[in-house]
């Protein structure tokens, strides 16, 4: 398990004058929330902080930012990730309480403040912790996709960023904002957000190292498949558990091009010929798997994959070097 420290007091300390203060005899929604403070930005969206004045607790809080609050298909895509992620009530997704709109008519929704590291920040310090520790962080990550999946939810969006390690053990799957959902006969229409906004937005780093979302996106993901489908997620949670095992991912190439062509026409090289790390067979055999570019040859199923994941990995390194 990963430790890491406590929630800050002011967030997390019950008092006696805070849970017995009277409820007004009208209730406001307009002055529901206060003491904002951003945490952070998306391509679109903005995330707050902000206590919720009713329940007396801080929560998360996140909208559009203005220059889109206007924008219909924003709005809906927003509205969507709030009632997906309200919808899939499991112990590795975050608790959604509200879907509102805002003294202007903006729709906001509201969710659990949650604390902890995000699996990129762990990686920067990989030598800190050992694989079991790396290892549960992907199966609990492989639960939550599993009960999205036999809810008919895709996620499309499994990188590092958006797993959270928190203090007490949990790791949550975030970001919703790309779950793609069917009509209960199957069938689904044509959606634009097939890809990720900030595909074109991928960062550089000091050594001039592409990162981003694109690294972890299935080559149908590119590719605007309109028949992807739920393996598209074992794909990326294969390219999580790549870079876990050996520290690099499994596309290569310094810029966003030789990204995408690297996703859709190389083979990765196996995990234990890019680290000096012993890498269990068992693990490297069910992420090169889970790369495979033909999503017939990957896992059928998060189920199946997890099973892999139980078996005994540490074993099958008793006869290495």
């Amino acid at each position: 398990m990963l430790n890491f420290p406590e929630p800050p007091k002011n967030y997390s300390s019950v008092f006696l004058e805070e849970t017995d203060k009277p409820l007004p005899k009208k209730i406001d929604q307009r002055t529901r929330y206060a003491f904002f403070s951003t945490i952070a930005t998306g391509g679109k969206s903005l995330i707050k902080s902000c206590k919720d004045l009713h329940l007396s607790r801080f929560v998360c809080y996140k909208t559009l930012k203005p220059e889109f609050a206007n924008d219909e298909i924003e709005e809906k895509r927003l509205i969507r990730e709030a009632r997906v992620t309200a919808m899939l009530q499991h112990p590795n997704t975050v608790p959604t309480y509200e879907l509102g709109r805002d003294s202007k008519g903006n729709c906001y929704f509201t969710m659990k403040l949650v604390h902890g590291y995000t699996l990129r920040e762990i990686l920067d310090y990989r030598e800190r912790y050992d694989l079991t520790q790396l290892m549960d962080v992907i199966l609990q990550v492989g639960y939550a996709l599993e009960y999205a999946h036999t809810h008919g939810v895709a996620h499309r969006d499994i990188k590092p960023e958006n797993i959270l390690a928190g203090p007490y053990g949990e790791v949550l799957l975030l970001d919703w904002g790309l779950a793609k959902v069917w009509h209960p006969d199957g069938s689904s229409v044509a959606d634009e957000e097939t890809a990720p906004s900030d595909i074109q937005d991928i960062t550089l780093t000091g050594q001039g190292k592409a990162q981003g979302t694109v690294h972890y996106m299935s080559p149908e993901q590119i590719n605007l498949d309109p028949a992807i489908d739920h393996r598209t997620d074992v794909f990326s949670l294969g390219a999580v558990l790549y870079e876990v095992l050996c520290g690099h991912t499994a596309p290569v190439g310094d810029k966003l091009h030789q990204v995408i062509d690297s996703v859709l026409n190389d083979t990765p090289a196996l995990p234990s010929e890019m680290t000096t790390q012993r890498v269990p067979p068992l693990l490297e055999e069910v992420a090169m798997r889970c790369l495979s570019k033909n999503p017939d040859d990957r896992y059928s199923s998060m189920a199946e994959m997890l099973r892999m994941l139980h078996r005994d990995w540490r074993s099958t390194l008793a006869g290495g070097p």
